[in-house]
């Protein structure tokens, strides 16, 4: 159903940056639950040490990292494509890309027309 549109992508920095992170700390995943502070932000963690949530959504794998976000932010976001980036500043408090004076940062776009058909997100 989905046609082969990707939910989330990452660009070329924050793929360079998972792959560093994975170096160094194994298999990582990320969340995105949504909220003030840090929790706006997508985060970084471990895989053994994030237990995701019988509700979180699967959007898909950016650099082999499988990405999450809540229900309540799915809803928000299901009608946008998420694209990872990085950018200078300070990361989340217990991501890991925290102290490298780097950061996740969430882009997104809107699904066309006949991106959310095929994605059965309209009608």
């Amino acid at each position: 159903m989905d046609a082969g549109i990707l939910r989330v992508t990452a660009t070329p920095a924050a793929l360079d940056l998972i792959a560093t992170l994975q170096n160094e700390y194994g298999p990582v995943l990320f969340h995105q639950s949504g909220g003030c502070c840090d929790g706006s932000s997508p985060m970084c963690y471990p895989q053994g040490d994030y237990i995701v949530g019988d509700a979180d959504v699967l959007l898909g794998t950016i650099g082999g990292a499988p990405f999450y976000m809540s229900p309540s932010q799915y809803e928000y976001w299901k009608h946008t494509q998420l694209i990872i980036d990085v950018v200078p500043g300070r990361g989340g408090m217990f991501s890991l890309e925290n102290g490298r004076d780097v950061r996740f940062l969430t882009r997104s776009r809107l699904f066309s027309d006949e991106e959310a058909v095929q994605l059965g997100l309209s009608g």
